[in-house]
């Protein structure tokens, strides 16, 4: 029979007191990793507020400035000395044409010099075969740039139009004749290098940068070289598919901000790393909190084990030994403590159960032993719950039959173990007690559990026996093997008379008994242990052996079901 120790490491008390520190301990932990999580979240999104209002500033101040660009493009359009070096410049006299490019210069200059981001101001008229520069005066026309941005304007709605890595704003004037080319075109180029600089301004750290994004081009511009290579990186690690782009993305802290009217979008970006640094001295005091809360455990753990739970096992082991019947087991101590008191209490119970022992109390405490077992085997609470619970199931279900065959079974076993006035009974109604019981746990096992009971020999029936020789054999191989088994189970019990003996054979194809174990328990039953323990196997064979002498008894072997 295997029996499974009463306090489990789970049931002891050191593992108690140890879960009671962790319960205390573990919510500060948590709180812990809920703070630093928090304060990540909140320092990300007021700094991603910030940006977004630097950001949007930054953008309507840029088209503020565009505005105000346009707004002189157009003025000087509508010059009328301008207009007419466009159209009579040929009928000009030289000091007219002198006299107007006089005129006309300073006024490039000064729209030049009116805003920061032009890098320079030009007029290409095609009927004076001359480009004007505010920057190089009077030049042979461009004809290549003069075509570019008449091209640009034509297949562009955006107001600022992208060549190559520049920006541009242009103008133009038509004569009166449909479909023909402008006669001048007045370009604008913005100073890419000022928009990088001012793209700077909205960087708070120095690890964050900025992208200026043209949405119908998809041009870019970065404010600075770190910038460009992280933006290249990640659009190099995205098109290989080497990174996912949500992986990519949250390796930083981005944020947007688009203008309908110049169709540009500026992106900023910071790495995660720069808005968890200043929470790096609270996760470093988090990290020595926790290293300092996991040495405390240890120490704890291990001071409760040392003085609370390792004497308290030794009297428990104290107390086992002595319910096992063994009394020369003292406690050798020095403890002044409330531990040392107990042991001296235990060693003084000892000493005087050695006395009553040596007046013949021994036998009259076996005896009451014995009895208490074969009562825990008569009617076992688990059996009973259990038997409740199928008679609940088929209550619910509403089957009568079953529950009146069920009811009439569960009347006929308990009726046969609490008949106290019989001590031996023929063979034919142990085994017919026996099989019932086998018929009430195929109401719970059906599916898991066969049983082959065989039929007993007519020459066997009248045989007197112990009353409950069978059943307790057949309960412990459900309770401690069967009921346990993933697999399909099997329980063969068969009976055999020859002319020298009579045998029950009860097996099954349980796996919970070792070799070692099997060997120990012949030796426990044929009285070879040293043990006192009287389980319900040996209180079994003691009474088989009482009743029918020396030779008969239980013998426990291998069975070929495995």
């Amino acid at each position: 029979m295997l029996k499974l120790p009463v306090n489990s490491l789970r049931h002891t008390i050191f593992i108690r007191l140890v879960a009671t520190y962790l319960l205390v301990i573990l919510p500060l932990i948590i709180m812990g990793i809920y703070l630093y999580n928090w304060s990540h979240r909140y320092a990300s999104h007021e700094i991603s507020k910030n940006t977004q209002a630097q950001i949007t500033t930054y953008l309507d101040d840029l088209n503020r400035e565009i505005e105000w660009l346009e707004f002189q493009q157009y003025d000087i359009s509508q010059d009328d000395e301008l207009n007419k070096m466009a159209l009579t410049w040929e009928m000009m006299s030289n000091v007219e044409r002198k006299t107007s490019l006089n005129y006309l210069l300073p006024r490039l200059v000064s729209i030049k010099n009116s805003s920061a981001y032009i890098k320079d101001v030009f007029v290409h008229i095609p009927s004076m075969d001359k480009t004007i520069s505010a920057m190089t005066a009077l030049t042979p026309f461009d004809a290549v740039r003069y075509k570019e941005m008449n091209r640009a304007r034509e297949r562009s709605d955006s107001r600022l139009l992208q060549i190559d890595d520049t920006f541009h704003l242009a103008a133009a004037k038509y004569g009166t004749a449909k479909g023909t080319d402008p006669v001048f075109i007045v370009q604008i180029e913005l100073d890419v290098h000022k928009l990088r600089e001012s793209l700077m301004q909205i960087n708070l750290y120095e690890e964050s940068g900025a992208i200026l994004v043209s949405e119908n081009s998809g041009f870019t511009m970065a404010s600075h070289e770190e910038a460009e290579r992280l933006m290249n990186g990640v659009l190099q690690e995205i098109s290989n598919a080497r990174l996912p782009v949500e992986e990519a993305v949250n390796k930083y802290l981005i944020d947007k901000a688009y203008s309908d009217k110049l169709g540009l979008s500026v992106y900023t970006y910071l790495p995660i790393e720069v808005v968890k640094r200043p929470l790096n001295k609270f996760r470093t005091w988090a990290w020595l909190f926790a290293g300092t809360t996991l040495l405390a455990i240890i120490f704890y753990g291990a001071s409760t084990y040392k003085m609370v739970h390792k004497p308290l096992l030794l009297l428990v082991q104290s107390f086992r030994k002595m319910e096992d019947g063994l009394f020369n087991i003292q406690i050798s101590h020095k403890k002044k403590d409330e531990f040392g008191y107990l042991y001296d209490r235990f060693n003084q119970m000892l000493i005087k159960l050695q006395n009553l022992i040596d007046q013949d109390f021994k036998q009259k405490l076996m005896m009451q032993r014995s009895e208490l077992k074969q009562l825990q085997s008569q009617i076992n609470p688990h059996f009973l719950y259990n038997s409740f619970f199928i008679l609940s199931s088929l209550a619910k279900t509403g089957d009568v039959e079953q529950i009146e065959l069920f009811t009439k079974m569960l009347g006929e076993y308990f009726r046969f173990i609490t008949r106290n006035n019989e001590d031996d009974v023929p063979l034919v109604e142990e085994a017919r007690h026996s099989r019932l019981y086998t018929e009430i746990q195929k109401m719970r096992f059906s599916r898991r559990i066969q049983v082959d009971f065989g039929e007993l020999p007519t020459s066997m029936e009248q045989i007197h026996v112990p009353r409950l020789i069978i059943q307790p054999i057949i309960e412990n191989a459900y309770e401690h093997s069967l009921e346990k088994m993933q697999e399909e189970g099997l329980l063969r019990v068969a009976f055999h008379k020859d002319q020298h003996e009579a045998v029950i054979t009860i097996e099954d194809n349980g796996t919970g008994l070792t070799d070692d174990d099997i060997q120990a328990l012949n030796q426990r039953i044929a009285g070879h242990s040293k043990s006192a323990e009287v389980t319900g196997l040996m209180n079994i064979h003691k009474r088989i052996a009482l009743t029918y002498g020396h030779g008969s008894g239980l013998v426990l072997s291998r069975s070929p079901l495995l």
